[in-house]
């Protein structure tokens, strides 16, 4: 890895200093700007931008001695700004592109399914089939179908689960491939 080097003109910097702090530090900041992206050459451009703008503030910045924190909060502002000004592709056409419509389900399709759901919990065994149905047909939560049923929470759940695993495995209910 190469230590950035700031090229903000062509004259030498008026500030020694900078220069100095850049060919020391670079590297370390430089790893801190890798992590706020995804891509090395953002990471670049990153560090660049918030070395201009330390460098534009430098005279202005009174504890040298914490200049890696403010490179590191200019990083992390510009990395913020930069999410905030997502750049999002518009492109003009003359027709608007329309989704394809997706086939209407058939209601008898539906209505077998449903059907069969019914049959499949008819099926489990009485306390799985109450806490299933106060679950998932009464929309009631673990706490009030636990407080209903009097049992704790955690028996309903470690039922629920062993329910929801025999439905998943019953042979009318596997979507045919």
């Amino acid at each position: 890895m190469t230590t950035p080097v700031c090229t903000l003109a062509s004259n030498p910097t008026p500030y020694p200093s900078f220069s100095a702090y850049v060919r020391t530090r670079g590297t370390v900041l430089m790893r801190t700007a890798r992590s706020l992206t995804a891509n090395p050459c953002d990471a670049e451009d990153l560090l660049q931008t918030a070395l201009a703008k330390t460098y534009v503030a430098w005279d202005r910045i009174e504890d040298h001695r914490a200049l890696d924190g403010y490179v590191r909060r200019a990083l992390v502002n510009t990395r913020t700004s930069q999410w905030r000004k997502r750049k999002v592709d518009e492109f003009a056409c003359d027709e608007l592109p329309e989704p394809e419509e997706a086939p209407a389900a058939d209601p008898a399709e539906a209505q077998a399914l449903r059907d069969a759901m019914w049959r499949a919990v008819t099926r489990l065994p009485d306390r799985q089939r109450a806490m299933v149905v106060l679950r998932y047909y009464e929309d009631l939560s673990e706490v009030q179908t636990a407080e209903l049923l009097g049992v704790s929470v955690g028996t309903v759940k470690s039922a629920v689960s062993r329910a929801l695993v025999k439905l998943r495995e019953d042979p009318e209910l596997t979507p045919v491939r």
